[in-house]
């Protein structure tokens, strides 16, 4: 594809839902998500040459985006306050079911954050994103095993974390 712009442009439709609705997994719905996802088209562009076999692109892309959202995430931590994100609340909810959904809400976001990287990367992908071990593998570039023990090492910190809400 050496510079080819109208076949770069296709895989910017093709895999920019996809992208987004990563990014937005990962972020918690931040208002960044649009420019991670274009940076990560920006350096796919610039690194296109470095891609081997062209029918990985699919999870070439998804790293990129990865690495890039987390590349956020690290560089917002101090600053991100999981009670600034606004969720509305169903019109037929009453107050006190409104707050107690908000705040389930907050302390998974804040239980999330608490994760490494790759353990929170594996558990998006696998319970918000629905992907298989295999999937998640081949997404983030790591053996089926690897993926297994992220995530069951995710799964067993989220239940401590979110204990009080089962």
């Amino acid at each position: 594809m050496d510079g080819d712009v109208a076949a770069f442009a296709v895989l910017v439709r093709r895999y920019t839902p996809m992208m987004r609705a990563y990014t937005q997994r990962m972020l918690n719905a931040s208002a960044d998500v649009d420019d991670i996802v274009q940076e990560a088209f920006v350096t796919a562009w610039q690194r296109f040459s470095e891609l081997d076999d062209p029918s990985k692109v699919k999870s070439w892309l998804m790293r990129i985006v990865s690495r890039k959202a987390v590349d956020r995430i690290r560089a917002l931590r101090p600053t991100v306050d999981v009670d600034d994100v606004e969720q509305s609340a169903p019109a037929q909810t009453s107050p006190d079911r409104v707050a107690e959904a908000r705040a389930g809400v907050a302390a998974l976001g804040a239980a999330l954050q608490e994760l490494p990287a790759a353990q929170r990367e594996c558990w998006v992908l696998r319970e918000m994103g629905g992907y298989s071990y295999d999937e998640i593998a081949t997404e983030l570039a790591i053996s089926v095993s690897t993926a297994r023990g992220l995530l069951a090492r995710a799964r067993k910190s989220m239940i401590v974390r979110m204990e009080a809400w089962r």
